[in-house]
């Protein structure tokens, strides 16, 4: 696992927390994972969906209402995240903040995270 000690991986803003606990509500669902996968133009794209349960290697963020389930292969990658949620004219969505980014495309899909093996 990838974890601070006492320092949760990532933080919600108040308006992600209204929005992941919302979602979470209307399906039924036991929390939120957050993930990420090989895509898009940078490299990298973040994966979002309601999950029934948490998965057993699963980092779990409880923020209020919201509970956010990091899965294994991703955690490294949100170390440090601010997830907020921003309501806008022309589209309105989830926004993750990273210190681990090095680069985004043009449209805000995909990200390039740093090499982890140069962290430190």
């Amino acid at each position: 696992m990838f974890a601070i000690p006492g320092k949760p991986p990532v933080t919600l803003t108040p308006a992600a927390v209204a929005q992941i606990a919302a979602l979470m509500a209307r399906e039924g669902a036991a929390g939120f994972r957050i993930g990420v996968k090989k895509g898009g133009c940078a490299g990298m794209e973040y994966t979002m969906e309601v999950a029934a349960e948490a998965g057993p290697m699963d980092i779990v963020v409880e923020d209020g209402p919201a509970r956010v389930l990091i899965a294994p292969m991703a955690q490294m990658f949100l170390l440090g995240t601010e997830i907020d949620y921003e309501v806008g004219l022309l589209e309105s969505g989830f926004k993750f903040r990273n210190p681990n980014v090095t680069e985004s495309c043009g449209c805000g899909e995909s990200v390039k995270f740093r090499d982890m093996t140069d962290a430190g």
